[in-house]
């Protein structure tokens, strides 16, 4: 029972680390990867339900935002098998499954992830600090291999 506190506590501080990303990573890009931070329930722009299915896929797949919004966002679990929602950055999405595939009882518990079980559903509140790409998938083994994804883009505010 003791390593798997510490695989969770492990787990916590990883997760955590990207959460809140800033410089240089492994993979050696110039730009730090960040995918924005936990949002306040005031601050709240507009509302998005996801619903996740037991074919592994989420509805909407695709969603987009404007850089500085904070959307909250209705996750459901319309299946009968549990199903998750976390934000990243595909590498570090990537990188997460391969812990959860080594570690399939891991819960998570940080404000950019969710575990919902069917038939239930949670929220997210975000806030999307900067324009680009960030990704979104189901980590439970055997899901995100399956297709379980789904990307957020955010427009630049600079846009029009």
């Amino acid at each position: 029972m003791k390593l798997n506190h510490i695989i969770a506590a492990l787990s916590m501080v990883f997760v955590s680390s990207f959460a809140y990303a800033g410089g240089n990573h492994a993979g050696g890009h110039g730009e730090a990867e960040t995918i924005g931070q936990p949002g306040k329930a005031k601050n709240i722009s507009r509302t998005i339900t996801i619903t996740m299915f037991d074919t592994m896929r989420y509805s909407p797949a695709s969603i987009s935002v404007k850089q500085g919004e904070t959307v909250k966002f209705i996750v459901k679990n319309s299946g009968k098998t549990k199903h998750e929602l976390v934000l990243g950055t595909e590498k570090e999405l990537k990188e997460h499954y391969e812990l959860m595939k080594k570690n399939p009882e891991m819960e998570h518990a940080d404000e950019n992830m969710l575990t919902v079980q069917p038939g239930e559903s949670g929220e997210i509140i975000w806030h999307f600090t900067k324009a680009g790409k960030i990704d979104f998938a189901c980590l439970l083994p055997g899901h995100y291999d399956a297709g379980m994804k789904g990307t957020v883009r955010v427009k630049s505010r600079k846009a029009k």
